[in-house]
Parts: C-alpha cells; structure tokens; sequence
C-alpha cells in the first residue's frame, strides 16, 4: 500500500490522540482478523516483536487498551470494537489512492472480505482461490461464512455470495444463478428405512434458529409438527450426519453428490438464487472488482454443477 500519509491527527474521537502512524492502524485491523500476532506477522511480513511493540504505540497514541489477551488470542475491547470502522475508513481511503496510481498492468493489492454461505465457501469459492490469490499475490482475501445476512451498508463484508437478495442498504446486485437442492440419503440409510411414506422418515434438519430456510420450512411441512432425528446450525454438519445414515436431508445437489449421497427426490422447490452484492461506494474499487469478477465467473463457469442441471440422479423411492 502506498505511503499516503506517516501520521494523521485527531483520528476520530477516542481518546487523546496526538500522532497515530499508519503502519499501526494496519497492524491493529490484522489483529482484530486474525486474533494472534503469530497470524499478524507473519501477514504483514514483519517480526512478532515489531507487531508487539507497534500495537503498544497505537494503544499508547490512542490513550486506550484496544485489546484483551487470552490463551485463545486478541479479543477486542469495547473501545477496540468501536474504533474498527474508523481504522477500516481510513483503509478503504489507502487502497482507493493505491487504485488511482495503479495501471491496469499491476498487480491489484488490498484486503476483500467476502461474505458466503458455508457450503459455497467450502466446495465452491475456496477450491478456486488458490489460483485466483497466485495470479494477485498482494491481495489478502477473508471469508466469512454463514447463513445470517450481513449487513454491506455497515462494511460487514465488502462483497457478498448469497441466497438471500440483500433488501437494505446502499449496494448493487447481481443475480448469477441458482443453487439447486434435493432430498438425500445415504445408502446405508435406506438399507434400513422403513420405505413408507416420507412422514415416517428420519430427517436432518436445521435448529430453531434457522427455520426460515426454505429447506426448514420444506421439512416441516412433512413431519407435520414431528421433530427431526437431529437438528443442526451449520450445512457440514448435516451432510456428515446424512452420510453416517442419520436420516434423510435437504442438500444442494452439488454437495451432496460430491459426498456419495443419493438423490430420494429432485425438485422439491427449494432451489434458490444465487446474488453477488457489493457495497455501492466499492464498486469502482480496483481491488473489489477483480473479486467480483472472480466469483462471477466462477459461478457462471459452474452454473449445471450449481444448478443439478447435469446431475445423474438414481432416485430411489
């Protein structure tokens, strides 16, 4: 990132601030990602003893304690916690001067946090990130996973992959397909089931929490106030409790079939849209493009992978 400034005055208005150095302010948003200064020091490519001494100078500068320590890491403070978005702000405004110098021959450099569901973090994005970070070696790239829709206005994320259409906030949208799911089992499962009707079946669902997914809301309509064999809040864990023969469940085809499960029913209405948002203030950022573009494409690419489209289904009931 370029040197825009080594020092900047009155930042914001917590505590008495005299001279904070830029570096620092990096050194603080690392920590508040990554939690340790292992992690950070290895980011930033600095010794764990400068990332020591330059967080004491921030906190020093600041008049304020940003971080408590535990066996586990750096846990932000109260004060800490508030003084993120305003360390973010002046990031944004680094990586948007570093753009304006940039050519379209150089390599795009930055942070991107990208917000997705788990299960296209997992088998989708991820896989895909190695060869995308090795031709952008000076991006850094944070994944945050799970179904809560985050909030782009309040730059909980600068981009995100979801099922869900965001409904507030200054963003741009994009729908870029569709994530089919359908009802599996695994083959030791149906050995042993008793082949009636679906309302006699075990299920794997989703915990109280998560009712408002489709697939929740799917399976209660069958079990008609019966509870499922087992309730889960995250998707890996309710395709390791189908493949372990725990019961039937709702799982996007692509997923599934990776896993070796067996379709028991294709098209049950509970396939959804795929959105990529972004915040609208980033959408000429350089940085943000490219990942936009990224996961566009990649999306695009697997569209009957995503889909079911091109599935081989066997159903079995």
């Amino acid at each position: 990132m370029a040197e825009y400034g080594k020092s900047i005055s009155n930042f914001g208005k917590l505590g008495s601030v005299n001279q904070v150095n830029w570096d620092d302010t990096k050194v603080f948003l690392a920590i508040t990602r990554l939690g340790t200064l292992s992690a950070t020091s290895k980011m930033l490519g600095i010794g764990i003893a400068t990332v020591s001494r330059r967080l004491e100078r921030f906190e020093e500068a600041l008049g304020m304690r940003l971080f408590a320590r535990d066996q586990q890491g750096y846990k932000l403070t109260d004060e800490g916690l508030a003084l993120v978005p305003l360390a973010e702000s002046l990031e944004q405004a680094g990586y948007a001067l570093d753009e304006v110098g940039q050519s379209g021959e150089q390599d795009v450099s930055g942070h991107v946090r990208i917000a997705t569901a788990q299960g296209l973090a997992d088998h989708l994005v991820i896989p895909a990130l190695t060869g995308f970070m090795q031709q952008n070696p000076n991006l850094t790239i944070e994944v945050v996973t799970g179904v809560a829709t985050v909030n782009l206005h309040r730059r909980d994320a600068d981009i995100a992959l979801r099922m869900v259409r965001p409904d507030r906030g200054n963003v741009t949208i994009r729908r870029l397909g569709k994530l089919g799911f359908g009802l599996y089992a695994s083959a030791s499962y149906l050995q042993s089931s008793p082949g009636t009707e679906l309302e006699n079946e075990s299920f794997v669902g989703w915990a109280e929490t998560h009712q408002h997914l489709p697939s929740a809301q799917w399976i209660e309509s069958i079990l008609r106030g019966r509870p499922c064999r087992l309730m889960t809040s995250n998707l890996s864990a309710q395709v390791s409790a189908v493949c372990a023969g725990m019961g039937l469940g709702i799982l996007p085809h692509f997923i599934a079939q990776e896993a070796g499960l067996q379709c028991v029913r294709s098209d049950i209405g509970c396939d959804q849209p795929i959105w990529l948002a972004t915040h609208s203030d980033l959408s000429h950022s350089r940085r943000v493009k490219v990942v936009a573009e990224f996961l566009t494409q990649l999306v695009e690419v697997n569209t009957l992978r995503l889909s079911g489209a091109e599935s081989n289904f066997n159903f079995v009931k």
